[in-house]
């Protein structure tokens, strides 16, 4: 019985999920709005739809596998996406899409470029870039939960976006609260000090702290800024620190 009441909860969260995507899509792409583009693989993959296919790769992937939710949703949007570029072009767009996620997925090393060239193509529309963040977020969710290497991919690629912490923070406790309290946990004294956080704060508060905290050190965020290798080395261990901290809290408060 349980399993069918999971079923049918996650079925309806990706039917609020895609309707999501569907608004999005209506508001900032219409039928045929890139059909001058010419449609081959470079020219495809450089426009900000290719490049956001690409970064809908990696979450898609980033706790090592795609989830069969997660596939018919990106399955939909490549529907969606391909009609942007006119109808005569649709399915050859489709097919050119479907080959840069295959690509992409596998591909770690290139987010924070994916990411500065996705903001640079929306310069000047921060609310596109909300809003593709949002489908990322979405995304992530689908499965039924948000994942630690999700979050922390999530966060990266905001942080590129030029959006802020509270936002990022704001657009997640929206999916957070669909699933009830999905709330997580502490333990030891140290983790609490690790994070700049106190016992009696909430999950919430533990949870903004966290991510800014990810965000500060992360390496690849480090990298970017011209740090040394010896910091960004110091980073990534100031990483691991962090999210162990973090998941010692999350089972104590569970």
């Amino acid at each position: 019985m349980s399993t069918i009441i999971t079923f049918i909860f996650l079925f309806l969260l990706f039917r609020w999920i895609f309707n999501s995507y569907k608004r999005f899509q209506r508001q900032y792409y219409t039928q045929g709005q890139f059909q001058s583009t010419n449609v081959n693989y470079n020219a495809v993959a450089n426009s900000e739809l290719g490049v956001f296919v690409a970064l809908v790769a990696k979450v898609a992937k980033a706790d090592g596998h795609v989830h069969e939710l997660e596939a018919e949703l990106i399955s939909n949007m490549f529907k969606d996406i391909s009609k942007a570029f006119g109808a005569t072009h649709q399915e050859k767009v489709r097919e050119i899409l479907k080959e840069i996620f295959k690509q992409e997925k596998d591909i770690i090393r290139n987010v924070d470029t994916l990411a500065s060239k996705l903001q640079a193509l929306t310069r000047g529309d921060k609310q596109k870039r909300l809003m593709m963040l949002s489908f990322l977020i979405n995304l992530a969710y689908v499965d039924g939960e948000l994942s630690h290497a999700e979050e922390n991919l999530i966060i990266k690629i905001a942080a590129f976006l030029e959006i802020s912490a509270d936002e990022v923070e704001g657009i997640m406790q929206r999916f957070a609260s669909a699933f009830g309290g999905n709330a997580s946990q502490s333990s030891v004294s140290d983790a609490y000090k690790v994070l700049g956080a106190e016992r009696s704060d909430d999950l919430q508060t533990i949870k903004k702290k966290y991510r800014a905290l990810v965000k500060k050190y992360h390496p690849d965020i480090m990298k970017a800024k011209g740090a040394s290798e010896d910091y960004i080395k110091d980073a990534t261990q100031k990483v691991q620190e962090i999210n162990t901290a973090y998941e010692m809290i999350k089972k104590e408060k569970a």
